[in-house]
């Protein structure tokens, strides 16, 4: 027991009573000591048995170092010796950001335990959600081209229109796409033939990382050939006249889009790729071509339980990189282990459920109000780079995953090549993004905004406006059709010197030449496309304009 004495008792005369009760006890166990009494400082007793009964030696001692004598006792005859509990014994609360934990000598108590392991799960998860991001929109395209649309491994979808791009994240409303899957592991490799002419896409993995590009901004370089790509840790594979690259992953996505101004040229030489099986060569065969013909589909990531599920399923047949391993491991409590059925229980489904629907929120921020450094294109603007991380999705100097900047792009957008980076001058694209105006606030449709780009746009091909809905992320749908606007347009109208004013609003304004359609009570955000990016872009000499509110 620890002794306490109150202010009325003198300094001395405490320290006189607690010698005295130590030499007491130890008197009568008969050996050495070493003890701390609170608030004294250690005192080190070593002593023979004494001569003095201990009554008696305890009370020489406060005689001794009492103050004042027994005049020290007299103006103490109000003092309580109060026993206090030690600091880590019993019971104690420690206030936290979750309310208040209790523990117990120092250990949770069985309700502390299971509210932490409840936090403990549902942040894992949280992060799980970004970090999966770009996993869950390959498998949400091909879930919903293969269950939605019907179309199987091998056969190439063609996405022509707004109706056909509804569902897809961010699409270019101006050039035609077509996508297709495989799967290494049961199909064997890969074999794409590409033709020559304007086209631009490659193949890519799981995680929506280029394994290598074709067309133009391909090794190809628009003038056509063969590649062949191999299921990871499969032997290599001697074949003159093709490219070889190797896939980190069983499955795989080819996808190109067909960039001549003529619709129909551009259709023609996107039909001319060939998709078949490297045990097919010999006689390949030819290669389906389906259209979505306007039915509806989407491939927005879920933020619920599905989202899970569809990680579970991809993850069923996949090898799972050293940079990953972590993640898992965080969802390996959740009941979410890559290879084996996912069955999570009550506790599980409810912490995941939670943790998707906040995960969707966190990356909407990350997505609309992007603190990267170097995000921000021109200075003082509110124009961002869309996409701003490397093909492997690691940073320059190897030193970490590029989370942040992935989870934003794919949050919005699908799909990554060396030719969407926007780094090559005449080829490729480049992609800008706005979500606030000129005065940082959130672009809302039902607000009238205008927007001058000005003369010579730095692009060799043409350039794009496109409007799309903040929480879909898919093509903003007016009654006036697509919200969009591009320099292949008929009936675009250029000012005296070359420049395009643009106005945004729900009510087209008297006078207003090209009006964009908004709907109100919604918000939206724009990308703007530079086609084969020329170097006043990348110098910054011709910069774009902020979006303009009018009558704020």
């Amino acid at each position: 027991m620890i002794w306490r004495c109150t202010q009325d008792l003198g300094p001395k005369l405490a320290w006189g009573a607690s010698i005295a009760l130590l030499a007491f006890g130890r008197w009568q166990h008969g050996r050495a000591c070493a003890c701390t009494y609170f608030p004294l400082p250690p005192v080190n007793l070593s002593y023979p048995r004494p001569r003095l009964k201990p009554f008696s030696l305890a009370l020489a001692v406060i005689a001794a170092l009492g103050s004042g004598g027994w005049a020290g006792v007299g103006r103490a005859q109000a003092a309580d010796l109060t026993p206090v509990a030690p600091n880590r014994g019993g019971l104690s609360t420690v206030n936290t950001r979750l309310g208040p934990l209790v523990l117990e000598n120092g250990y949770p108590t069985k309700a502390t335990a299971a509210k932490l392991y409840d936090e403990l799960d549902f942040q894992r998860a949280t992060q799980a959600y970004l970090w999966a991001l770009p996993a869950i929109g390959f498998k949400a395209l091909y879930d919903a081209q293969r269950r939605t649309l019907g179309t199987a491994n091998g056969e190439v979808l063609l996405f022509q229109n707004l109706k056909d791009k509804a569902g897809m994240l961010t699409p270019n409303i101006t050039t035609l796409y077509a996508f297709s899957f495989w799967d290494l592991a049961s199909q064997g490799p890969l074999v794409v033939e590409v033709p020559a002419g304007l086209t631009a896409g490659g193949v890519m993995d799981i995680w929506q990382q280029p394994i290598t590009d074709m067309g133009q901004t391909g090794p190809d370089k628009g003038l056509g050939g063969k590649y062949l790509i191999l299921p990871p840790g499969s032997p290599a594979v001697e074949a003159p006249g093709y490219r070889i690259v190797r896939s980190p992953s069983n499955q795989v996505w080819f996808g190109t889009r067909g960039l001549s101004p003529d619709k129909a040229a551009a259709e023609a030489t996107v039909r001319q790729h060939r998709v078949y099986g490297w045990n097919q060569r010999a006689n390949p065969p030819a290669t389906a071509y389906k259209s979505v013909g306007g039915r509806p589909w989407q491939s927005a990531q879920p933020a619920n339980l599905d989202y899970w599920r569809m990680l579970s399923e991809l993850y069923a047949n996949e090898p799972v990189a050293p940079r990953d391993r972590m993640m898992f491991a965080m969802l390996a409590p959740l009941g979410l282990v890559p290879g084996e059925p996912f069955q999570p229980d009550a506790r599980q489904s409810r912490i995941l459920a939670d943790a998707a629907q906040v995960g969707e929120l966190m990356a909407r921020t990350v997505a609309f109000d992007k603190r990267t450094p170097g995000v921000t294109v021109y200075p003082g603007k509110h124009w961002d780079y869309a996409q701003r991380f490397e093909l492997d999705q690691e940073s320059p100097d190897r030193k970490r995953v590029q989370l942040d900047e992935r989870s934003s792009w794919f949050y919005e957008a699908i799909g990554m090549s060396v030719g969407m980076q926007g780094r090559i001058v005449g080829f490729g694209q480049a992609y800008l993004e706005a979500s606030k105006d000129s005065q940082g606030q959130w672009l809302d449709g039902g607000r009238t905004y205008r927007m001058r780009v000005p003369a010579d746009p730095p692009v060799k091909q043409f350039w794009s406006i496109t409007l799309y809905d903040n929480v879909s992320r898919g093509p903003l749908i007016t009654g006036q059709g697509a919200a969009d606007l591009s320099s292949r347009q008929t009936g675009l109208v250029r000012n005296a010197d070359g420049s395009v004013d643009v106005v945004f609003g729900p009510v087209r304004p008297a006078g207003a030449a090209n009006w964009i359609q908004t709907n109100r009570g919604q918000g939206w955000f724009s990308y703007f496309r530079f086609y084969g990016p020329t170097e006043p872009y990348f110098s910054k000499t011709w910069q774009l304009n902020d979006i303009e509110p009018v009558g704020r």
